[in-house]
């Protein structure tokens, strides 16, 4: 069992900001989730793992991120989730080849209806979450 913090921002359009994975990661290569996640490293806390992921991943810095809510997921990789909210417009997000492969607005319909159709294209845990705490 370990620790990931990870980042759900949304748009003044009500947007969600995903990333597709790397297709080189070991784990759900290619696959949609948080815009920013990252496992937590032994003596490293949620909050200063996001603001390194986010800067590592898509290039944010400065940003505040509003803690939101905490979870456990008992799937195949279990795990517990600090989730982090920020509402942001288009930033100059530079993303870190080696982690995503590219990153997507999506709209709220969008993510209900790959969630309802059971997208093989998103990983498990992010389902999860839209299915239970995002509507």
């Amino acid at each position: 069992i370990y620790r990931v913090s990870a980042l759900w921002i949304q748009n003044s359009k009500s947007e969600i900001l995903l990333a597709q994975r790397s297709f080189n990661k070991k784990n759900n290569p290619g696959k949609w989730g948080p815009a920013v996640a990252g496992t937590i490293d032994e003596g490293e806390s949620y909050e200063s793992n996001i603001i390194k992921e986010a800067e590592e991943e898509i290039g944010l810095k400065n940003h505040h991120f509003q803690k939101s809510f905490h979870n456990f997921n008992n799937g195949e990789h279990k795990h517990f989730t600090q989730w982090f909210f920020a509402k942001m417009d288009d930033e100059n997000f530079k993303i870190q080849k080696e982690e995503v492969e590219r990153i997507k607005w999506f709209s709220k319909e969008e993510l209900n209806s790959l969630v309802k159709e059971d997208s093989p294209e998103l990983i498990k845990s992010l389902k999860d979450f839209i299915k239970n705490d995002f509507n």
